[in-house]
């Protein structure tokens, strides 16, 4: 028989020249920034300074974040999912790029069987009617792809495969981020809980002195209730803010895929420094967002689906070809009287549907209008992260540097009105309300440097976990 080679390899070839009913795609345009407000005592990071996004958080210098970091990328349970789910995109992307090639089987029967006396048209009475039949033997079909059907499924495949990869990036990121903000709140209730048992050492130096002066008929026992009070409210507040930690501890825990029951961190009270950020930033600087990167895939993909509907309105040509062998018996079933074959084309239109096949047009529109409408809200999240992530640190830089100023004015009034008590110049009343200011001015200054560290970590996760010299030099 002649070989159908040359007639699959033309078919192919014009399958590969067919036309794609897929709208041309350009991605939803959203409203650029080019600068952000709120540059102000900030320092702008050098073009020396190089932020891979794979290991970002190392940039705050601190081994003990690293190494959370490590056992987060290896134990943890969400990221472990989003890993799953971006490897059934990779599957359903390779069983669309499946149709692009033919597909090839075999097969093989063999049955016992009786015909019909009657059966149309009329059997040959010197025939038996029961015999054998065995038949062996190799199939293949290829889906001409005139109308770029199967070209734009593989095509909304692969741009969903990205998508899954973008979603299990900006799975990654967020949780490294969430547990560098961890990390940094727990830091700052160990500071917290430092001043606290110092200040609890003072206080009871200070409940000693007026025990002391009080023995001595030099100050009433008012003094005394007024510094046990002082003393109690200060260890209350350290009790409190142990608990605070042993909270966070236990999310820190959750983040690295450890049982909270056996998981500990100890306490470190060494400062973080805040890292210098790039306050200029480019709007190009934020197409690296692994969820801005996922947004327009799906737009992409939902486009594709479009020609993948339209494409059903035009006849589907396949090409269809077998050859085997079939025999009443297996002892001469693979001689060359026994061969069989079938070779041709198939073609296919649906005439009437009920009109699924326009709604199937509408909806997969609407997709590609829903899909661009959240691409574009993405894209201004991403800018409104930015400025308020920015603005924050502008601020509490600002509020820091009052906040310190504001703690050493009112340690020096303490140190004054101590010094003043143990004259007999002034009342414990001023003592006491002296420790009340210097305890709060302290813990704001601690929260303060906390929020600032929190605020940097936000916006290297919502500039997409780092830059580069090169980006900050597109501007």
């Amino acid at each position: 028989m002649k070989k159908p080679e040359p007639l699959l390899a033309m078919l192919m070839a014009a399958a590969l020249g067919g036309c794609s009913l897929a709208p041309a795609y350009q991605a939803p345009p959203t409203p650029p920034a080019q600068a952000y407000r709120n540059v102000g005592p900030w320092v702008a990071a050098q073009p020396s300074d190089q932020l891979p996004r794979e290991s970002w958080w190392r940039l705050y210098g601190d081994p003990q974040l690293d190494a959370l970091q490590t056992r987060l990328l290896a134990n943890n349970a969400d990221l472990a999912a989003a890993l799953a789910h971006y490897q059934q995109a990779q599957a359903f992307a390779a069983q669309a790029r499946a149709g692009l090639f033919p597909q090839v089987g075999a097969f093989g029967d063999g049955a016992r069987q009786r015909q019909s006396d009657h059966a149309p048209p009329a059997r040959n009475p010197s025939a038996p009617a029961d015999y054998n039949a065995y038949t062996v033997g190799a199939q293949a079909s290829y889906e001409v792809d005139l109308w770029g059907r199967v070209r734009n499924s593989v095509e909304a495949g692969r741009d969903n495969a990205l998508a899954a990869q973008a979603d299990l990036a900006s799975a990654q990121l967020s949780l490294q981020a969430a547990l560098s903000d961890s990390y940094m709140q727990l830091r700052g209730l160990d500071q917290q809980i430092a001043l606290l048992q110092q200040t609890i050492q003072a206080y009871e130096k200070a409940l000693k002195l007026t025990q002391t002066l009080h023995g001595g008929g030099i100050v009433s026992g008012l003094d005394v209730s007024r510094a046990q009070t002082q003393l109690s409210d200060a260890r209350s507040q350290w009790s409190q803010t142990l608990g605070q930690r042993a909270l966070m501890q236990d999310t820190i825990a959750v983040l690295v895929g450890e049982n909270a029951a056996s998981f500990s961190l100890p306490a470190r009270t060494e400062s973080i420094p805040v890292p210098v950020v790039p306050l200029d930033v480019p709007s190009t600087l934020l197409q690296r967002r692994p969820d801005v990167a996922a947004a327009e895939r799906r737009v992409a993909a939902a486009n594709a689906d479009i020609g993948v509907a339209r494409a059903a309105w035009f006849p589907s040509l396949t090409l269809n070809a077998q050859a085997g062998y079939q025999s009443t018996g297996w002892a001469n079933l693979l001689t060359t009287g026994n061969r069989i074959w079938a070779l041709g084309p198939t073609l296919a239109l649906d005439l009437f549907d009920g009109g699924y096949r326009k709604a199937t047009i509408q909806a997969a529109k609407a997709k590609t209008d829903e899909a661009g409408a959240s691409y574009r809200g993405v894209v201004l999240s991403a800018f409104q992260q930015v400025q308020d992530n920015l603005a924050l640190l502008d601020h509490l830089g600002t509020a820091s540097a009052n906040q310190k100023d504001a703690a050493d004015a009112a340690q020096h009034a303490l140190d004054l009105s101590m010094s003043q008590y143990k004259h007999g110049a002034v009342s414990y009343l001023d003592v006491v309300q002296a420790q009340t200011v210097a305890l709060q001015e302290k813990r704001g200054l601690l929260d303060l440097d906390t929020q600032r560290l929190r605020a940097s970590v936000q916006l290297i996760r919502v500039l997409g976990g780092g830059w580069s010299a090169e980006q900050l030099a597109q501007k």
